[in-house]
């Protein structure tokens, strides 16, 4: 554990469904009016208790904060914004963040896509650094407890050797579950294959993810219904993904970053992944997992059919992966990437 003080101040649910909101200006009009009252309130807080922390930097974390993080600073106080989403078609974060951006000293964003995504909006004066999440390489490891994903998807223990194939991810529509049923559809039934949904409903419950109903009912469609099990939602996913030989992740729209393929590659499993990933910014193609064309089932099956056949494959990208992880996702080496931008910004003159 770290021993370092600790205050929260919990941000109002209003403030918190504004900064989020991906609505058009009349929405977005309503849901200020609202949070007018809160804002204020808040800023001031903030501002007080940072004013009391006397701090070298200030770091900000999540589209709410940024702007609040700017205008409450103490004067001269440098201010890093980390961008782990793309804001430029969210029309109100947008926005604030462009009319801020003379509050924020630099940027840290977690892909080149992110980094880019960013500098359409801030424009060329703030400096942007591209740094990777972080994976915990301990509980991310390739030795460690697995779950019994047969039992948790209440399927019978096969009665010969197979292939355990993955999608891990929450219910989002854009993780690619069809695409994924899609491809198991065009995989031949002689080969060992079990597949796996593991994962549940992010903690935002709307019109933007699958109940587990509805993905039955898709994996039905492509029929292979008996060739998946859904584990729902795994309380410590690096066991879920030891349980796995091959982990697929299949996100059909550009994600930001992708924490599952780093933390399957830390786990030492071979991975097979939609190109629209922000990660992939930082690997290399067949030599550090298996990529495919976002929405392209044909392209995953194909994948699929050469690591479920080819055991050595598997075993060499498992490998290359997590040496992968240790060298570009290791959390201490993000650490130091981050503090090193604090140095940096604290030894300017003020």
């Amino acid at each position: 554990m770290l021993d370092v003080p600790t205050t929260v101040l919990p941000i109002p649910a209003a403030l918190v469904r504004v900064g989020a909101s991906g609505s058009r200006t009349l929405a977005l009009g309503g849901r200020l009016a609202v949070a007018g009252l809160s804002l204020l309130r808040y800023r001031r807080h903030l501002a007080r208790t940072l004013r009391d922390l006397v701090p070298d930097v200030i770091h900000s974390n999540g589209l709410t904060m940024h702007p609040l993080a700017g205008r409450a600073a103490p004067a001269g106080v440098p201010v890093v914004w980390h961008l782990h989403d793309f804001v430029r078609r969210r029309p109100l974060t947008r926005r604030l963040l462009r009319l801020d951006r003379r509050r924020c000293a630099a940027i840290i964003a977690s892909s080149a896509a992110v980094a880019a995504d960013a500098r359409t909006v801030v424009g060329p004066g703030c400096a942007i650094h591209p740094v990777p999440s972080g994976v915990d390489l301990t509980a991310f490891s390739p030795d460690g407890p697995t779950v019994d994903l047969d039992r948790l998807a209440g399927l019978a223990p096969p009665t010969t050797a197979v292939v355990r194939v993955g999608l891990v991810a929450t219910m989002a529509r854009s993780k690619g579950h069809e695409v994924f049923f899609q491809a198991l559809a065009r995989i031949p039934a002689a080969l060992p294959i079990r597949a796996y949904v593991v994962g549940g409903p992010s903690d935002r419950a709307d019109a933007g993810q699958y109940s587990l109903d509805e993905l039955r009912e898709r994996a039905a469609r492509a029929g292979v219904a008996a060739r998946v099990g859904f584990t729902g939602f795994v309380d410590e996913p690096a066991s879920a993904m030891r349980a796995l030989d091959v982990v697929v992740h299949a996100n059909t729209a550009p994600e930001p970053f992708g924490l599952v393929v780093a933390e399957a590659m830390a786990c030492g499993r071979p991975v097979v992944m939609s190109a629209a990933s922000g990660i992939a910014d930082y690997l290399v193609p067949e030599r550090d997992v298996l990529t495919f064309a976002p929405g392209h089932a044909a392209a995953l099956a194909a994948r699929l059919e050469r690591l479920v056949s080819e055991e050595d494959l598997r075993h060499r990208l498992g490998k290359a992966g997590r040496l992968m992880a240790e060298h570009r996702f290791d959390r201490v080496r993000v650490g130091h990437a981050v503090a090193a931008i604090y140095d940096a910004l604290s030894a300017r003159p003020r």
